[in-house]
C-alpha cells in the first residue's frame, strides 16, 4: 500500500494524518477526546478515519493507532491500560473500522517518527522522552523499536527517583513522572501553579519560587536520564511533547545538571536534542508503523 492513516489517540485530543510510503503528511485533522466516554471517543476516531479516507480519494490505504497502553503480541489491540481510557482495553480495531489496522504505545509511535523522519534519523541507539501531562519513554536499539518481554519496556516515566515519594499506578514510588509531569504540577508547587506552562511564564519573569520547583524538577529529569545512559548508553536521547516546547527553559540547566551527573566516558557524552515532530509524532510513526506492518504481510 502508498498510503496510510495515523491517529494518536490521547487523552484530550484525536490527532489523524494521512501520509504517504516516504513519511510526507497529506492531510491533517484534530478532534476532542472524551476520556470518560469510549463510545464517543471510538466514534470519533471512525468519523476521522473516514475523513481522511475522503481526502485520499477512498484509495487503499492501512490504519496505524497509537495509543496509551501496552500493546498485544500482533499489535491489533491494547491490552493493559489501567485507570484511563475506559474501553481501550481489549478493542479490536480492525473489526471496528472495517480496514487493516495496527496499533502501538504512543510513545514507541513517536519513536518511530523521530528515527525514520525527524531528530534521530540515520542514528542506530536512541532513547525518547514524551515530557507532557506525564512522562513517556521508548528505546530505540541497532535502529529497532526495543519493546522487551510483555511488550512493557520504555516505561521511563516509571523510574524511581525519590523513593519517599508516592506511588503510582504500577506501585512505583518517587517516578520521575512525578518529578516533572504536568499532573503533579500543582503538588509540586504547593497549588500555586494550574500548569507548567503558568510555571514557566513565571520563571521567566524572574519569580523565584517558579525558579526554585523548575530547577528541582530538571535536575531530577537530569538524574534520570544520566541513569539511562548507564543502563542503555544511547548516543542521542530526543526529549518531545509539551514541555520540551520551553526550548532553552529546558534545555540549557538540562545540559549544565547532564554535565554534573553523567557519566562521560572518554568524554563521549550522550546528545540531547528536542523532538522535530511535536503533537504529531504519534500520529506519523503509527502510520509509517501500520505502513511497513501491512507492507511485508503482501
Amino acid at each position: 500500500m502508498k498510503f496510510a492513516i495515523g491517529i494518536d489517540l490521547g487523552g484530550t485530543r484525536i490527532k489523524g494524518i494521512a501520509v504517504d510510503a516516504e513519511g510526507n503528511t497529506l492531510h491533517k485533522l484534530y478532534m476532542p477526546t472524551n476520556d470518560s466516554d469510549g463510545a464517543v471517543w471510538k466514534k470519533a476516531v471512525a468519523e476521522t478515519v473516514d475523513e481522511l479516507l475522503l481526502k485520499l480519494d477512498n484509495s487503499d490505504s492501512v490504519v496505524g493507532i497509537s495509543a496509551p497502553g501496552l500493546p498485544s503480541d500482533d499489535c491489533t489491540s491494547i491490552v493493559h491500560m489501567p485507570g484511563r481510557m475506559q474501553g481501550l482495553e481489549n478493542f479490536q480495531w480492525q473489526k471496528f473500522l472495517e480496514k487493516p489496522t495496527y496499533v502501538l504505545n504512543d510513545a514507541i509511535a513517536a519513536l518511530i517518527a523521530e528515527a525514520k523522519f525527524g531528530a534521530a534519523k540515520n542514528k542506530k541507539h536512541v532513547v525518547m522522552l514524551t515530557l507532557g501531562t506525564g512522562v513517556g519513554g521508548a528505546i530505540l536499539i541497532d535502529r529497532k523499536p526495543y519493546m522487551g518481554a510483555f511488550n512493557k519496556a520504555g516505561h521511563i516515566g516509571h523510574m524511581a527517583i525519590n523513593d519517599g515519594g508516592d506511588c503510582d499506578v504500577t506501585g512505583m514510588p518517587g517516578r520521575l513522572e512525578e518529578c516533572i509531569g504536568n499532573c503533579t504540577i500543582e503538588k509540586r508547587s504547593k497549588g500555586k501553579f494550574a500548569s507548567t506552562h503558568d510555571m514557566l511564564n513565571a520563571y521567566s519573569r524572574g519569580d523565584k519560587f517558579a525558579k526554585e520547583v523548575w530547577l528541582k524538577s530538571v535536575r531530577q529529569l537530569a538524574i534520570g536520564l544520566a541513569s539511562i545512559t548507564n543502563i542503555l548508553s544511547p548516543e542521542m536521547i530526543v526529549l518531545g511533547g509539551g514541555i520540551a516546547e520551553a526550548g532553552d527553559i529546558l534545555f540549557k540547566p538540562l545540559n549544565d545538571y547532564m554535565a554534573e551527573f553523567e557519566w562521560r566516558t572518554g568524554g563521549n557524552k550522550v546528545e540531547l536534542v528536542k523532538a522535530v515532530y511535536s503533537d504529531l509524532a504519534g500520529a506519523v510513526g503509527a502510520a509509517n508503523f501500520a505502513l511497513e506492518k501491512i507492507n511485508n504481510k503482501l
